[in-house]
């Protein structure tokens, strides 16, 4: 039987709904300081072997990092293949102790870190050798220029948006959700925390909401009568686009994957409405979360979790909240037509794409 939950915080967003935010589930995989010492060091061997690499989509550079974290910390692999293979309850792994750069430069004030990735050796690195265990790292040329690693920070004039340059609350969302060829993982590595550590990193998994709803419920989350909208980075700010008609559950019937955006997705009916407002509430009464601090790594299942952010106050100040998202597929050989010759970054869906998406 699970742990009885301990409640950190409750919140309460624009509609008057309160958000209860409880622990983890499962306990964060600490690295120990050996462990960590190690990832920067194979970070910046890395790093050297592969002096001709101007950008990190680079094959060779990819596949020794995946080959690298097998040789710093068998047991932090041993743990990844085990999340990879089984997930968790809330479908989320959080890692504590990761190395990060030192010094941390000033968050960038414009969403993108647009200086050498040399300058973030050690992160950049350290976390694609941990995507790598969770499968392919790929990209969108849609969202932050395409970059494998991006950026997710405050930016000015941005503040209501949901998407990951604001500070409100960001809604419960699948990443991509409307997208052919979404992650099947994220990660979340936080370089830098919000002022007044306020903003939490949300999540809620469909193993532990499946048994709170209703079969009949559970039968209309199945049928394909939802389309979600597209992010404006796909599309533009002047074009309203959504993806074709698509369940909100889907495959084994007892372990379903689950695919939703709160903010973006439209029911085809009043009966889908009605199971998608049944499967929200269950959802925001069982909320996990943790604010990340630095060296702090958040990984979501993006197939049976949805996550957000509640809201916190950025200063602009070059000191706010800066976390490293990236994204990994089970199979990137799946989206080949669809990306670059010899790249892990997917076409634009749309030509009139600009660069921003959710966190």
């Amino acid at each position: 039987m699970a742990r009885k939950r301990s409640a950190t915080r409750s919140v309460i967003d624009s509609l008057g709904r309160s958000w209860c935010v409880a622990d983890p589930d499962e306990p964060p995989f600490v690295v120990g300081s050996l462990e960590a010492a190690e990832l920067a060091h194979i970070s910046y061997r890395l790093a050297s072997e592969h002096d001709a690499a101007k950008e990190i989509d680079d094959h060779e550079l990819l596949v020794n990092a995946e080959v690298a974290i097998r040789q710093a910390s068998s047991d932090l692999a041993a743990s990844l293949i085990h999340f990879r293979l089984l997930g968790s309850r809330d479908g989320i792994m959080l890692l504590r102790g990761l190395p990060i750069d030192h010094p941390v430069p000033r968050t960038p004030p414009g969403g993108c870190f647009t200086r050498s990735w040399r300058e973030l050796t050690v992160s950049t690195i350290s976390q694609l050798m941990i995507m790598s265990v969770l499968g392919d790292v790929i990209s969108y040329a849609d969202e932050k220029g395409g970059q494998l690693i991006q950026d997710i920070c405050p930016v000015p004039g941005a503040e209501r948006r949901q998407e990951n340059t604001g500070c409100t609350l960001l809604e419960l969302h699948t990443e991509d959700g409307f997208h052919p060829n979404k992650p099947d993982f994220l990660s979340l590595l936080a370089l830098r925390s919000d002022h007044g550590k306020q903003a939490i990193t949300v999540a809620s998994g469909i193993r532990v909401v499946l048994p709170r709803l209703e079969p009949e419920v559970v039968q209309v989350l199945y049928q394909p009568w939802y389309r979600i909208k597209l992010a404006s980075s796909f599309v533009g700010t002047r074009v309203t686009a959504f993806s074709r008609p698509n369940p909100v559950l889907s495959g084994c019937p007892s372990d379903p994957d689950l695919c939703v955006d709160f903010h973006g997705i439209e029911p085809l009916n009043d009966v889908a409405r009605q199971a998608l407002e049944e499967l929200r509430h269950h959802i925001l009464g069982s909320l996990v979360g943790v604010v990340l601090e630095p060296g702090d790594m958040l990984i979501v299942d993006n197939r049976k979790a949805v996550h957000g952010r509640t809201d916190f106050s950025p200063r602009y100040d070059g000191h706010d909240r800066w976390l490293r998202r990236c994204f990994a597929v089970a199979d990137i050989r799946r989206s080949q037509p669809m990306r670059y010759r010899s790249s892990r970054v997917h076409r634009p869906l749309h030509a009139s794409a600009e660069h921003d998406g959710h966190e």
